[in-house]
């Protein structure tokens, strides 16, 4: 917290002297420019593997497809949630054998899961009728697993009601994927991301054991369950550590199966990706609408558009810091695009120098995920948002 409420602290999101070094590097850059610390997310990685020694890690590509970041993550063995055939060829080009890879998404073109089939890949989630007959009929005897609506309470980012079905449906898509000639692998959730309610995942999981109890009863055995994503990065509000969620989730699996444990996936996205970025900007104009209006407009060369789109209704607040020092003002921070939703923040107040500038920069932390892929191609003709990976010994 601030020592003071009125007074700008810059140790409230990082070591100041970590954060000169930020600058010295940032200052030949040009703005907006994504940096991305490769070494940050090698350590995440081992963190989230070491707290789920029982789970095979499915890194969810949409988080941040940056090669480099695919790379290492390839060289340290993870696999990979995909979910388009262009994410698929991605991966194919970077050496990435189809074993690794799981077709996450439940929203498909036919063709679409011929070309993964014809790839090599076996691994595919389903949640409807249709999409579970066209894998049937273009990816015989293929893996598929099913994925289970939920609600996504407790989440800054929720992932409800446009995936997975309830469980009275999935049962009966396991009974249809066996009669299909496919093998009912298993069962996937997703409970939202950055889910700050480690609760939800027990909710979760009680579903899953009744449908593999349900489902036994018909002489079928499921294998697998997928947990999903949800992991949490380091924003402006607090969360528990990853060891933390990792030894909850374990105890409601232990609970639920106890010695007939089912093998376990994670599709983590932006726990390993968000910490690891900042991004930096520029001041392009401050401004007030009236005379008597207390809050200054601070106008960003970053915006919704320009991959600061997690800003809808305020979901994500980002760690945001300013160049100069000074007494705080609070704030409204708007985006450069000639769109009157392209306001980041204007109820949840950021606090900037009373001494800021146009021209000043501004840098933007725990961006490294859902950024430069959620950037727009050219809307108001600005490009896709730059972006850099630098190693740790970069930024010291």
């Amino acid at each position: 917290m601030y020592k003071d409420p009125y007074h700008f602290n810059l140790e409230r999101y990082i070591d100041p002297g970590r954060f000169a070094k930020i600058k010295e590097f940032s200052n030949k850059l040009p703005t907006p420019t994504l940096v991305v610390d490769i070494d940050l997310i090698a350590s995440k990685y081992d963190e989230l593997a070491q707290a789920f020694p029982i789970a095979d890690v499915y890194y969810a590509v949409k988080a941040n497809p940056m090669e480099e970041v695919l790379m290492l993550l390839r060289d340290r063995n993870s696999c990979f949630d995909i979910a388009s055939r262009y994410e698929l060829d991605l991966m194919l080009s970077l050496g990435v054998e189809p074993h690794r890879l799981s077709y996450g998404n439940t929203i498909k073109k036919r063709a679409d899961v011929a070309y993964f089939y014809d790839k090599g890949v076996r691994l595919f989630a389903t949640d409807s009728e249709h999409d579970l007959r066209n894998i049937a009929e273009v990816a015989p005897e293929a893996k598929v697993f099913f994925r289970i609506l939920t609600e996504g309470t407790g989440a800054d980012w929720p992932l409800s009601r446009k995936f997975g079905a309830h469980s009275d449906i999935v049962y009966y898509l396991i009974l249809q994927a066996q009669e299909l000639g496919l093998e009912p692998y298993g069962l996937s959730f997703h409970v939202g991301s950055q889910q700050r309610d480690i609760g939800q995942w027990d909710d979760a999981i009680a579903r899953c054991k009744y449908l593999f109890d349900a489902v036994a009863e018909d002489g079928i055995e499921l294998k697998m369950i997928n947990l999903g994503g949800g992991f949490p990065a380091s924003y402006v509000d607090p969360t528990f550590s990853v060891q933390e969620y990792a030894d909850e989730i374990m105890r409601f699996l232990s609970e639920d199966f106890g010695d007939n444990m089912p093998k376990i996936i994670l599709e983590p996205g932006r726990s390993l990706v968000a910490d690891a970025g900042f991004i930096v900007s520029e001041v392009v104009n401050i401004s007030r609408k009236s005379k008597n209006n207390m809050y200054q407009w601070v106008f960003l060369d970053i915006g919704k558009f320009g991959g600061l789109i997690e800003t809808i209704d305020e979901s994500i607040k980002f760690p945001i810091l300013f160049e100069r020092e000074g007494m705080a003002d609070e704030i409204i921070l708007a985006g450069p695009t000639c769109d009157s939703m392209d306001i980041l923040y204007e109820n949840y107040k950021y606090h900037m120098p009373e001494t800021t500038q146009p021209g000043d920069r501004v840098y933007i932390f725990t961006t490294g995920a859902y950024t430069r892929s959620y950037s727009s191609i050219c809307f108001n003709g600005f490009p896709p948002l730059n972006a850099v990976a630098v190693k740790t010994e970069d930024l010291l």
